[in-house]
């Protein structure tokens, strides 16, 4: 990575950007005591995602989904080939999930983004912010959906929701 020493005590995030984003994203799903319910593949996390990959298309990230629902915002490095940095966690809670849980990992990754573009650092690889899918496995088990599946420890036969319904086609 190419950049200058920081002064010290001096920071390259934005602490007042984050925090916005993260209010943003926890009122979506908001739920009384502080907390968020956006289950896996609902309405909430739908509307937590858009706004998500809003945010990165407009921080010059393009957007990929694979096939385990998981969401990739990808910055580019400066050298083709070169191995990314993966940064993230998940956007979907439990149904009476604390505000912070998950989102501060995914949209930490995007402030990370964020300040390095303020501050035009470039990186020889990508930087990739992560929303893993159905962590939580309130609504589809097992849990650990998207994580699990993009390490090949998952077989896509029986996941299966509360209902009875198919992960792969909700």
């Amino acid at each position: 990575m190419s950049m200058t020493p920081a002064s010290e005590g001096a920071t390259l995030t934005d602490g007042s950007r984050l925090w916005s984003t993260l209010m943003e994203i926890a009122k979506i799903g908001a739920i009384a005591e502080s907390g968020s319910c956006r289950l896996s593949l609902s309405d909430g996390d739908r509307d937590a995602r858009d706004r998500f990959a809003s945010w990165c298309r407009d921080a010059g990230c393009s957007v990929q989904t694979d096939r385990f629902g998981n969401m990739f915002a990808i910055r580019p490095g400066r050298r083709a080939g070169a191995p990314c940095i993966l940064i993230g966690s998940h956007l979907d809670t439990q149904p009476h999930g604390g505000r912070f849980d998950g989102i501060l990992g995914v949209l930490a990754g995007l402030e990370i983004v964020r300040s390095f573009n303020d501050h035009a650092i470039e990186t020889d690889g990508p930087i990739v912010v992560v929303n893993w899918s159905n962590e939580e496995g309130v609504r589809f088990k097992p849990g650990l959906t998207g994580s699990s599946g993009f390490a090949g420890t998952l077989e896509e036969a029986g996941i299966t929701g509360s209902d009875g319904s198919d992960f792969f086609r909700s």
